[in-house]
């Protein structure tokens, strides 16, 4: 794998980095199976798409981020105050935006952004060819140092023990609807500002750029997880995006070695089983050890 190869798969990481995290708050600190992802995803990227192509990319990246938080609030709508199940809610919500994302676009299946100044292109005249980087790093590090903070404050905690325990925070007076509300928000904020930056950085969008997000995104959470642990919510935080760097270079190797890019998809999958049964595969190992050593002391 050449050295642009592998400078674009990390740029790719740390712009996927992004949806990843708003996965870590819906999966990790709520315990909601979030499928809305796909969805808001491409919304960030059409609405990105649209303002960019008017000459207003940084503005385009401030209104993905809102039309994400209110993905995140629809999703959250439907699931406290119509009870439906998430998992439900989430498709319903999918569904929903993908009408809503082709309005966005005009009705058009692709907004293609060639030729047309971003901020990716921005960074490049100013910083040369690792332009692109610094300005993903810049952005993904702005998340990061958020988040971080964010979950130390009072309504941070309140989500997070929301995510722990729901029955106990309620006996306990708080609002989890309230916390559901937020942390859906911000988890579907992050994700539309992700695809905001996709769409800036592969110059256009298009209605299906959010399809398999949540595999993408329960990737590079679950192999940041493996690889560098979970000890605190920082160090979760940063493991990933590790994570999604990870999985970004370990993709972009196996297209170097002559797989086809239609296979894509099942590499991802075949990423997170790997990922996933690691953990299992290494208990069953020890256990299998233990019992072994047992029968030779017996």
């Amino acid at each position: 794998m050449s050295l642009i190869a592998l400078q674009g798969a990390v740029e790719l990481g740390l712009i996927y980095a992004l949806m990843a995290l708003g996965l870590f708050v819906s999966y990790r600190v709520l315990d909601i199976p979030d499928l809305t992802v796909d969805s808001s995803f491409t919304l960030g990227a059409a609405v990105s798409a649209v303002l960019t192509m008017g000459g207003h990319p940084i503005l385009g990246i401030v209104l993905a981020i809102a039309a994400g938080w209110f993905a995140g609030l629809l999703t959250a709508f439907l699931q406290t105050k119509l009870h439906i199940q998430p998992i439900l809610a989430g498709i319903l919500s999918m569904t929903a935006l993908y009408s809503i994302n082709l309005h966005v676009m005009g009705n058009k299946a692709m907004v293609s952004l060639l030729n047309t100044p971003n901020i990716f292109s921005k960074a490049s005249e100013i910083m040369g060819p690792y332009g692109k980087m610094v300005a993903a790093f810049c952005f993904i590090l702005g998340a990061i140092i958020f988040l971080i903070l964010f979950f130390r404050t009072q309504t941070g905690l309140c989500i997070r023990a929301t995510g722990d325990n729901e029955d106990m925070v309620r006996s306990s007076s708080i609002n989890t609807d309230r916390m559901k509300f937020i942390g859906l928000g911000l988890a579907n904020a992050l994700v539309g500002m992700g695809g905001a930056l996709l769409a800036q950085y592969q110059m256009f969008a298009d209605a299906s750029t959010g399809i398999g997000m949540v595999v993408i995104g329960l990737a590079s959470l679950i192999i940041g997880e493996v690889l560098f642990g979970r000890p605190s919510v920082p160090r979760n935080i940063i493991s990933v995006v590790l994570g999604a760097i990870v999985y970004r270079v370990v993709i972009a190797f196996v297209l170097a070695r002559g797989l086809a890019a239609s296979d894509l998809k099942l590499i991802s999958a075949v990423v997170v089983t790997l990922a996933i049964s690691y953990p299992v595969v290494i208990d069953q190992y020890k256990l299998h050890k233990l019992r072994k050593e047992g029968a030779k002391n017996a």
